[in-house]
């Protein structure tokens, strides 16, 4: 399969490229890195990028930047960045991508684990991830071609410890050859509408 991975040069995308990369014809995509820039937060840049890599059977997106502070720190301008990048981003790589991924062919965004295991300053995320899970679960009973859509929710990679860990106290990383296989489920499987967690 021709595979998209938006975000591949991140925690999250390298594990899924790990996985994926022995079996598929994978497309890097990143803000400043990979076979194509993109920024997820300009829907023109989204629809510059399918025209640029045609016709392809699976969108993986592993990208999204939120905001993490104290609550009583956030504005609406705040909250509106995760809101923005990571879920507007997000839906929007499905929809300018309805018409570019084939018949029966998938989407794989990213959530995480915050909202349902919450950190101090992580309502941003929290509220940027339960935003996609319910895109996802609505809208996989419309899209069209027998299109599937799942989000993957990873909780802290092992990887990511190092950079993140303390932000996180008493959770257990999860393992980065695991959440790749989540998102080989969702692209290689037959299931929609799903949030994969994985913890």
């Amino acid at each position: 399969m021709k595979v998209v991975i938006v975000g591949a040069a991140g925690d999250v995308g390298k594990a899924v490229c790990e996985e994926l990369g022995g079996r598929h014809d994978l497309i890097r995509v990143g803000r400043s890195s990979g076979d194509i820039q993109v920024d997820i937060s300009d829907r023109s840049s989204i629809d510059e990028m399918y025209k640029r890599v045609g016709p392809v059977d699976a969108v993986i997106s592993a990208a999204g930047d939120v905001h993490f502070g104290p609550l009583e720190d956030h504005t609406e301008e705040t909250l509106m960045l995760g809101l923005k990048q990571k879920v507007m981003g997000q839906i929007n790589l499905v929809l300018a991508g309805l018409h570019a991924v084939a018949e029966g062919g998938s989407f794989t965004l990213t959530s995480g684990v915050l909202d349902r295991d919450p950190i101090r300053l992580g309502v941003g995320a929290a509220t940027a991830n339960g935003a996609l899970g319910g895109f996802v679960v609505g809208s996989a009973i419309e899209m069209p071609r027998r299109q599937r859509i799942n989000v993957v929710s990873p909780g802290l990679l092992d990887v990511s410890v190092p950079q993140y860990g303390k932000w996180f106290p008493g959770h257990d990383p999860v393992s980065s050859v695991r959440v790749g296989r989540a998102y080989a489920k969702s692209v290689e499987g037959a299931i929609t509408g799903q949030v994969i967690i994985v913890e």
